[in-house]
């Protein structure tokens, strides 16, 4: 299964603020700015990525083959990496990864310009891209997201129209009337919590903004209680409780199955399940295979408004960046633009683009229609979250703490809900004290 960062935010910037090895190094980035004149530039550039899949099934290529009709005298090679964060910050060590390559999360910002060529100005930058903010350095920008994905329930339309719901609900006790309308009406499980494979459990850490609809709502998590009432977290963990509690999830957590999860949900077994959008796309294909039209697959936001309307966080993909010892910067950075501004790549995701204005995917479009308002969480206390996320061993990132919500909402373990809260509130905010 190819996923990236499945666990919100935090989850990524937690491994950010570690530094790459061999940070000592000089930089010699200088800059890699767009061509203007696709017949001047040349070169044989190699580019790396995670998405092996991709490569060995020939797509990276026909990008290539469309990428070269512009530029004639480029040659784009591709490199898959299996391990991706392990591989590539060792080779990190050398002047050997890749012309183009996805910016490791273990590197921190600051040693950007020392393995990365600057992509311009931040004010030209940002004017044409949105995610910027993480890649800036001095004024300069570094890195580009392709794409982001959001987050919300991933569902199948025709379940929950067959149980009569027929618009998103709007509150937690919305969603879990909503829940029981499918368990009655319908042959579906009405929420599947893919508790055996543990890491879906992990991305209810992303509720983190959605919620409150604040930007600041991550930052804000080393100064509060997350498990006090009506918190992020809070709302988001006594959701799942309630689910499992009411008896409206799958019999036996234990014997879930991720991949067959997909087809589950793509055939109406399965009637909802949180989890990114970036799952949309595998939901889809695993309805085409089971012979069902993709498009039963929808996205709703989750089940909160503020002032009215519903709020959802847009958390960008890997960056792409450009070597800073590229001997083709220019060929480099050609495949950079086309790529991000060109290719069908943020569509084929049903993902948000990060070229400003650009239309949203077909199973987003939804989000736009009802006024869905997207935010971008801030960083700025990323570093201090991770020291406290790991003083506490709260795992706040991990599914442990889920899994014992599930086994305690089941009778599974002892216990209530208002017990683990006060756990999780003592060790986390007690943890908060001793980080500086």
């Amino acid at each position: 299964m190819l996923r990236r960062s499945f666990v919100a935010v935090l989850a990524a910037t937690a491994l950010a603020a570690a530094a790459c090895g061999g940070s000592s190094k000089p930089a010699t980035s200088g800059d890699a700015l767009s061509p203007t004149d696709p017949n001047s530039v040349s070169g044989d550039i190699t580019v790396l990525t995670n998405r092996t899949d991709l490569v060995t099934d020939g797509t990276m290529q026909k990008y290539a083959d469309q990428f070269k009709q512009l530029y004639p005298k480029v040659n784009v090679k591709f490199e898959g990496v299996t391990d991706y964060e392990g591989e590539v910050k060792i080779r990190m060590n050398t002047e050997n990864y890749g012309d183009v390559l996805l910016i490791p999360n273990t590197v921190s910002t600051d040693d950007y310009p020392k393995y990365f060529a600057s992509l311009g100005s931040a004010a030209d930058v940002s004017a044409k891209y949105s995610f910027t903010d993480k890649a800036k350095v001095n004024d300069k920008v570094y890195g580009v997201a392709g794409f982001a994905y959001v987050n919300g329930f991933v569902y199948n339309k025709d379940v929950w129209s067959q149980a009569g719901v027929t618009a998103w609900p709007a509150t937690p006790e919305e969603f879990i009337a909503d829940l029981q309308a499918i368990k009655s009406k319908t042959q579906s499980t009405p929420y599947y919590t893919n508790y055996h494979d543990g890491w879906p459990l992990s991305s209810w850490s992303s509720v983190v903004g959605s919620v409150s609809c604040d930007p600041k709502a991550n930052d804000k998590l080393a100064t509060t209680d997350p498990w006090a009432a009506g918190a992020d977290l809070a709302t988001g963990d006594s959701l799942l409780y309630d689910i499992v509690k009411n008896k409206l999830s799958e019999t036996d957590p234990t014997t879930t199955n991720w991949e067959d999860s997909k087809g589950a949900l793509g055939t109406g077994k399965i009637a909802t399940m949180w989890l990114g959008s970036w799952s949309i796309v595998q939901m889809q294909d695993a309805a085409k295979k089971a012979g069902k039209d993709p498009s039963v697959i929808g996205y709703m936001p989750f089940p909160k408004q503020v002032d009215g309307k519903f709020c959802s966080v847009v958390a960008p993909d890997y960056q792409y960046a450009i070597n800073s010892h590229s001997k083709n910067k220019a060929a480099a950075r050609a495949w950079f633009d086309w790529f991000i501004d060109k290719s069908d790549s943020a569509a084929v995701n049903q993902a948000v683009s990060a070229v400003k204005g650009a239309p949203m995917p077909p199973a987003l479009q939804p989000f736009t229609q009802a006024g869905v308002k997207f935010i971008e969480l801030s960083q700025a206390e990323a570093p201090k979250l991770t020291k406290i996320d790991n003083a506490s061993e709260v795992g706040i990132s991990k599914p442990d703490y889920r899994q014992k919500i599930v086994d305690t909402a089941r009778g599974a373990a002892p216990g209530d809900l208002k017990g683990i809260f006060t756990d999780l509130s003592k060790r986390w905010t007690g943890a908060a004290k001793t980080v500086s």
